[in-house]
């Protein structure tokens, strides 16, 4: 009875950080159209960086973060630096559930690059999950038509670099904490976004440029009060995100939490109805079915094949990534 009701509140946490990620989805679809990517994520990162310090104080450290593995760590911050800012670069012109339900790839990509990179073995039935969650994709993304939105490629790539992070993340977790790698992570996205930020002013903008170029080259300005204080709680948002998240797998089995990170769907479908009156078409809702089936099953199969003593620490550190 104490194991179901810990999975019970485990999986209301979880549900609750998918609620409060999906605000920051909102935020930066908002005012996305004023201000320039790297100058959001930078006002994001000043105020991420002390709450990872917070973190840091939770887990019983003192001082500053440190880490013996600084190489891995400034890459996979660089790799999540690039997957946060095309993240957001795709939200500037695609709808919300679109942006979800290319994101349901995220599990097939990183069993691929577990095969490519780490040399893991995947049976024929989770090669078919691979096949079948991409063709699921292609139908979201479709490439080819009238209807192809450069901005799903934004999501694709920004799914591939969080892949790549989670395959650093699964070397780093024997030494460094989740509070560690968060603080080298914001500590990267500061300074890859100072260094960037000079391309506005080398590029500068073009008026018929697509949403998501345009969103990059667009020139730093001085924001509102109300665009300061949004860009800022970005910060608190991926604080409350993440501590929420902690929390959910702490107290829930992972096996029986981590599908439930698919709520962030219909949560999308309806923040993007009520704000933007955007209506998911049928083949977003038909691809988002097949990747969120073979998504589901890698980790049905991936859990299965592994000692549930270590769900606990697999699912929280792959899942601090996500927002991260």
């Amino acid at each position: 009875m104490n194991k179901t009701n810990s999975n019970i509140q485990g999986v209301g946490f979880l549900v609750l950080a998918m609620l409060i990620f999906s605000l920051q989805n909102i935020a930066v679809k908002w005012i996305g159209g004023d201000y320039s990517v790297l100058e959001i994520v930078t006002f994001r990162s000043l105020i991420a960086m002390p709450c990872t310090l917070l973190f840091y104080r939770y887990e019983g450290q003192r001082g500053l973060p440190s880490t013996q593995r600084h190489k891995l760590e400034y890459v996979r911050g660089f790799f999540l630096f690039l997957s946060y800012t095309t993240h957001f670069m795709g939200l500037a012109a695609l709808p919300l559930a679109d942006v979800e339900s290319i994101r349901f790839s995220a599990p097939l990509m990183i069993t691929l690059l577990s095969v490519v990179l780490l040399g893991e073995k995947v049976g024929p039935r989770r090669w078919l999950a691979l096949v079948v969650g991409f063709m699921g994709i292609l139908f979201i993304v479709r490439p080819g038509s009238a209807t192809f939105n450069i901005g799903s490629i934004f999501i694709l790539i920004s799914v591939l670099f969080y892949a790549l992070s989670v395959m650093i993340i699964r070397k780093l977790q024997t030494t460094d904490s989740s509070a560690t790698m968060a603080y080298y992570s914001s500590l990267v996205y500061l300074m890859a976004a100072f260094i960037l930020a000079p391309l506005a002013i080398v590029v500068g903008e073009s008026p018929d440029a697509h949403p998501s170029i345009a969103f990059l080259f667009r020139a730093w300005a001085m924001p509102t009060l109300l665009d300061w204080l949004i860009m800022s709680g970005l910060g608190l948002v991926w604080a409350g995100g993440m501590y929420f998240m902690a929390r959910a797998y702490s107290l829930a089995l992972a096996s029986v939490a981590a599908p439930f990170e698919y709520v962030s769907l219909p949560i999308s479908v309806v923040w993007g109805f009520v704000i933007w009156q955007e209506i998911p078409t049928l083949m977003t809702l038909a691809g988002a079915f097949l990747a969120l089936s073979s998504g589901m099953y890698i980790l049905y199969r991936e859990r299965k094949e592994r000692p549930v003593k270590v769900e606990h620490s697999d699912a929280s550190s792959g899942n601090a990534a996500r927002s991260t």
